[in-house]
């Protein structure tokens, strides 16, 4: 069985940095994308980040400059260094994974969340 298992998050002060890491375990055929989305209280979950093919990142606008995703492709591994963290940052952080299973179907998957919050 296939998951993703996240750590990091926390609270932080505005300016402060963080760190989400995020990694896939289980047997999978490929894996097309990893990356991270957030969702803060009463707004639909957003991208934030995302490693395509394992070389390619798209970053939304809003973070561009400030956070930083790197995906290790041997350990199906992605995380997202945040710096210069401001309140409007603050959400569940979620990764994300797109690919094929080792039986050949589709496979998207969440991981359970972590809480970024950033106040002084």
């Amino acid at each position: 069985q296939v998951q993703l298992v996240e750590s990091g998050g926390g609270l932080v002060q505005p300016g402060g940095s963080l760190r989400l890491s995020c990694v896939a375990s289980g047997r999978m055929r490929a894996v097309y994308s990893m990356g991270w989305y957030r969702q803060a209280p009463g707004q639909e979950r957003e991208l934030v980040a995302v490693v395509i093919s394992g070389v390619r990142t798209n970053v939304t606008d809003s973070v561009k400059g400030r956070f930083t995703i790197a995906m290790d492709n041997a350990k199906n591994s992605v995380d997202l260094e945040m710096k210069d963290l401001k309140p409007e940052d603050t959400a569940v952080y979620y990764c994300r994974l797109e690919g094929r299973r080792y039986s050949g179907l589709p496979l998207t998957l969440w991981g359970q969340g972590t809480q970024v919050t950033v106040s002084s």
